[in-house]
């Protein structure tokens, strides 16, 4: 047997703001991508969500996603020189292009 939820009367009286969030400096620092990342997401200096989202669509582009598996990417000659092996998963994607930025 269900029953409704009551409606409270009283609503809170002044909820405070919501704190805009400021985006963190070390993640907006544009950042230098080595010659091998540079082939795939340009040689200018991009902050690391740049780069990340530049991989991305490189990625989609090519279709280098695994199709029985999504968070696997297949990486091709420009990739395989910045990931080291020839399939990495999503999550260390991030982790493995540190080593090309500076």
């Amino acid at each position: 047997m269900a029953t409704a939820k009551k409606a409270t009367a009283a609503a809170p009286a002044a909820a405070p703001a919501a704190k805009k969030r400021t985006p963190n400096a070390a993640f907006m620092k544009p950042l230098t991508p080595s010659a091998a990342l540079a082939a795939v997401v340009g040689k200018d200096p991009l902050p690391r969500t740049e780069i990340i989202s530049k991989l991305w669509v490189y990625i989609k582009a090519n279709n280098l996603q695994d199709a029985a598996n999504k968070r696997m990417i297949n990486a091709d000659a420009k990739l395989k020189e910045v990931f080291g092996k020839p399939q990495v998963s999503m999550f260390e994607m991030a982790g493995l292009i540190g080593k090309h930025v500076k």
